[in-house]
């Protein structure tokens, strides 16, 4: 298969092509080409800018209103009874 190909790719080329009594090749292609250009107005687009409004996370503190009784360490004063030893 690939054989194939390759000699049908060889043969449009060398159809295409001549040798000179000096050995160069020559190609034939077509001369009469002509090119013409046309001008297109191509519109860009416009940029505009708008405002919009979006949350965002935001940080801070507030105070706290909720009454806890919160564990305090300090001293204060108890009376007791405590017994005494007297030495005759």
């Amino acid at each position: 298969m690939h054989k194939l190909l390759l000699a049908a790719a060889a043969a449009a080329l060398l159809g295409a092509c001549e040798r000179t009594q000096d050995g160069d090749v020559v190609v034939n292609r077509p001369a009469d080409v002509d090119v013409k250009t046309t001008q297109d107005t191509i519109k860009l687009p416009s940029v505009e800018m708008k405002k919009d409004t979006i949350n965002t996370p935001a940080m801070g503190t507030k105070p706290e209103t909720l009454i806890v009784n919160k564990p305090v360490v300090g001293t204060k004063k108890t009376e007791v009874k405590v017994p005494v030893v007297k030495k005759p």
